[in-house]
Parts: C-alpha cells; structure tokens; sequence
C-alpha cells in the first residue's frame, strides 16, 4: 500500500520483480491478481475434496421454449406490481403459475436456472413448495453447497423429505437430534406416509418437548387425523398446557365418533330444544296465559349453560369470553362447534340442515346459534350444513349483510371451502351477480384456478359494470389482479371490447376512464401470455 502512495521509485513493492520488468508492472499485476482473488470470494488454499456427483432426476426436461420463457420470467424478479399503471404484464406474477403447470406436466427444472430458481425461492416463500418439487434431488444437492439455500433442505414435500428414503434409524435420528424446523417436516411427511408411525415418533418424545412444541407437534396430526390418534389426544386434554388442551380438543371434535364429541354433544343438546311460543305473547282470545300455544309454529329455544365446569375445561371450553361477549353465550357457541352436526336432525324433530336452519331462534339466539353452526361446518367439512347456512346469494331478498349479520363472527369464505369446487364457483357467481365485487374478493381466492366459465362472466360483467358507473378505479386493483391470474386465457377476446378508452360519466373519478383502458389492455395481454405459456409447456408450436 505505502509503495502504491509513495510511488515505486520512493519505496521498494513488497512484490516478486520478474526477470525484465519494471517495479510498478510488478506492483499492477499483483494488485491485479488480488482484485480477482477478492472478486471470486476465495482465499488461496489447498484444494477441498470434489463433491459427489448429483443425483439423477428421471423426469423429463421442458421444451426449450418453456425453458426461454422460465428464464425470462426469473430476470423480471423486480417488486411487485400493485397499483402499477401501464399494459405491460405483470412477469412476477406468471412465475407461479408456470412453476405450478410444469409441475402438472411433470416437468424437471432446467439444470442451468436452478441456482436463479432456488436464489427466486429465497426471496420469496410463496414459491418454495413449487420450486422445491420442480427442483427434486438436484435442486436438494445444489442447496447443500451454497448457506444461502438452506431452507431447501427442510422442505416439507411429501416422502422425499424423509432422510434415507425413510429408514427407521435414519428417521429416529433425525427427529431426536434435528432442528425444531427439522422436526416438525420430518413428522408431517412421516404422517403422510403411516399416521401411526408418526404418532409413534411423536409419541416417544412427548413428555420432554416444551409446551409451544408440543402444540405445533399436534398440528400436524390434523392432516391425516384418524381414530386411532383418539387416545393419545385424549391424554393431551390433561395436558399442563392451556394451548395444548386447546389443541387437543379442537382435533377431538373433528372426529366425529371421539368420546369427546359426543361429551360435548351431551351438553350441547341439552341447551338447545324445540318449543312453542309463550300464549303470552299471543292476542287476546287465544290460549291461557303462561302456557304454550299448540297453534304457533316451532321454534328453536336457546338456553346456555350457567357455570363452565371442570369437565368443560378439560375438554377445550376457554372459560374467559373475550371483550363484549358474555359469558353463557360464548360457552355455548363452543359447546355447539364442538357438537357433530349429524346429531341435529334428530334432536330437532328428524329435520334437514335445510330445514334447521330456517327454523326461528327465540330470544335472539339466531345468530349466535348458526355461527357455532357455521364454526362446525367448516371443522368437520359437512357440505350439506355448509350449503343451508350460505343459502342462496342469488336470491334479492337476501342482502349481504344477512349471509353475515351484524355482530356475527361466522367466515362465508370458509364455509364456501366445503363445497365441491363447481359448486362454490356457482355459488361466487351468484353472489357477485347479486350483489357486486366489494365483499367478493376473498371468495374468489378460494376458487379453483381457472376460473370457470359462469364465475369469470360474472366478474368480467361487474367490471364492466363498475366502469360505466364512474366508481373509484383503484378498488378494484386487487379483483383485477386475481382476474390476470385466475380468469381463463379463453376470456381474453371478450374483454378484449372493454379495452378501448370511454367517457367518464359526471362525478367520475378523475382519469379512471384512462385507467380502466389500461387495465383491461394489461388483462388482455396478461391472458394471452399465460395461453402462449401453456403451450409452451405443451410442447405446442407457436
């Protein structure tokens, strides 16, 4: 360094001067060789021992214009696009999509994209499930070379995340000697494969976890929950940890033949019964006072438990309410979650869910009543209740706010989860048909993708609708970015009407009509785009 400052003719380079050359030369090159030294991230050392060769993957590599395309996509890995203007395509958003339909066709990953694939996972979570199956052993054996890819090594996709493709010794060692993380995929894949082992594994080591593991752990039982798995949760229930019994009791429940279901139904039943209203309230000249008028149509009585016992406790029922609750009302809401939902119909008269559900609830119960209901549709994944409590959205009668009144906790969005999948899209349709976009977006992005032919009408419809109305463009960026996502490349030529620039009708937002152009052009070319990838991925020609 002084020798670079001072200059060569001042001080001596602390450098080999080869035969001819002059000191400075000398002082360059060396400087030179340390530059690429320090560019290359390298010290000069011995070399290390070669690693082993990586694995094969039998699967088929994608087309070469697939595999164009995917490089494309992963040199556009910028920020996100929400609230962009402009009619280019959004490139970030068709990765996911191409990663899931390579997956489809069961493609490999290119070997030459895997370090930009696996650097693309790192940077964003979403994609990692699909970047890990596409990448397969290869994609494995790159990550164990680079720290910057660890998190493909605790890759939860299916048997391959099972160490020596699941030797007993191999598995036990692993989960007594791994990462919490470790752990916790090593027992969702183990349960994949054998439930019982896995209840086995977790089994072995459950007095020694601490109690937020040991709550995580019982997670993963829900995915494949069976009734073998009953006796270990009903230990659980004693558990010195609230959150753990909590745990526990909510897997219990959604086993509809567990002891514990049919405790709580016990109870449940007992505070909900079939009567006639009171000959009080009836006009003179009916019944006497006090007494029940035979006349009157039946209705659902509500009356909740007084005290939360100990028995309650032990089986889940938080004790607490949360603020604005009161106490009766919030244990009986778990009470009736808990309950299996085959155990009403003859509890109340041999009645259908329909038929249940359109039953009035006195006292002003109702709601409180069908959100449990609600609650114990979705944990037992019971369609037919799910259908009666949703109702029809195409009736006009029925407003948005009575799916979901005021005051109700119930979640339309996952009762829509427990319809078959052509049936939650009519379902959506209907509803957006009825009732417009503003309370549709989270029920659009439990549909199944693409979206089927009477869902995206009905979304292009509403669109369209909105911008002949003037409203706020802006609002529905987030329908609009599901849509380049969701709607089916077919939908492309109709929308391809809406692109052009319209006059903004009086009390317009101001440039919203500039704005719509540009968003149905960006549509257009996003949906054409995702058909060319397809068939790309088809091996189809252009």
């Amino acid at each position: 360094m002084r020798a670079a400052l001072l200059g060569t003719g001042r001080r001596t380079p602390p450098v080999a001067v080869r035969p001819g050359q002059s000191p400075a030369a000398a002082l360059l090159d060396a400087a030179a060789v340390s530059t690429v030294r320090r560019r290359a991230a390298l010290r000069p050392a011995p070399a290390g021992e070669r690693p082993a060769p990586a694995p094969a993957d039998p699967r088929p590599a994608p087309p070469p214009a697939a595999r164009r395309r995917l490089a494309l996509l992963l040199a556009d890995r910028g920020p996100g696009s929400e609230g962009r203007r402009g009619t280019d395509p959004d490139l970030t958003e068709l990765l996911p999509q191409w990663l899931a339909a390579a997956g489809a066709h069961g493609y490999r990953a290119p070997e030459a994209l895997l370090p930009a694939l696996l650097d693309a996972a790192r940077a964003r979570t979403d994609l990692r499930a699909a970047v890990l199956a596409l990448a397969g052993p290869r994609g494995r054996w790159l990550a164990r070379l680079n720290d910057d890819w660890k998190f493909a090594l605790r890759g939860t996709a299916g048997p391959l995340a099972l160490p020596d493709g699941g030797a007993p010794e191999a598995v036990r060692r692993q989960w007594e000697e791994g990462l919490f993380a470790e752990r916790v995929a090593l027992l969702t894949a183990v349960r994949r494969r054998d439930p019982q082992a896995g209840l086995a594994l977790l089994a072995a080591t459950w007095a020694t976890e601490r109690a937020e593991d040991r709550m995580l752990f019982l997670d993963c039982l829900g995915e494949a929950l069976t009734a073998s798995d009953e006796p270990f949760l009903e230990q659980a229930l004693s558990d010195r940890s609230r959150t753990v019994r909590a745990t526990a009791a909510a897997l219990l429940s959604a086993l509809p033949g567990s002891a514990l279901a049919a405790r709580m139904a016990e109870r449940s039943l007992a505070c909900v019964r079939l009567a006639r209203p009171d000959a009080e309230s009836r006009v003179p000249g009916g019944p006497a006072p006090g007494g029940p008028d035979p006349g009157s149509p039946e209705v659902i009585a509500v009356d909740p438990p007084r005290a939360c016992d100990a028995g309650m406790r032990r089986d889940g029922v938080t004790e607490r309410p949360p603020s604005g609750r009161g106490e009766r009302a919030w244990w009986l809401g778990q009470l009736v979650e808990a309950t299996p939902l085959d155990r009403w119909s003859g509890h109340l008269g041999g009645r259908t869910p329909a038929e249940i559900v359109a039953l009035p609830v006195a006292d002003g119960r109702r709601t409180e009543l069908h959100d449990a209901w609600c609650r114990a549709a979705v944990r037992q994944r019971d369609a037919a209740w799910a259908r009666a409590l949703l109702g029809s959205p195409g009736d006009p009668e029925q407003a948005a706010a009575e799916l979901a009144p005021a005051g109700s906790s119930r979640d339309l969005t996952k009762l829509l989860t427990v319809l078959p999948g052509d049936e939650r899209a009519c379902w959506v349709a209907e509803f957006i048909a009825v009732h417009g976009l503003s309370d549709a977006f989270r029920m659009l992005g439990v549909c199944a993708v693409p979206w089927s032919e009477p869902l995206g009408r009905a979304v292009i419809d509403a669109l369209d609708i909105a911008r002949d109305a003037g409203s706020y463009p802006w609002s529905f960026s987030g329908v609009m970015g599901l849509a380049e996502r969701c709607l089916d490349p077919a939908a492309a030529g109709r929308l391809e009407l809406l692109t052009a620039a319209t006059e903004e009708p009086e009390g317009a937002s101001p440039g919203s009509g500039g704005y719509w152009s540009e968003a149905f052009q960006r549509l257009v070319g996003t949906l054409r785009l995702r058909a060319t990838l397809h068939a790309e991925l088809a091996g189809e020609p252009s």
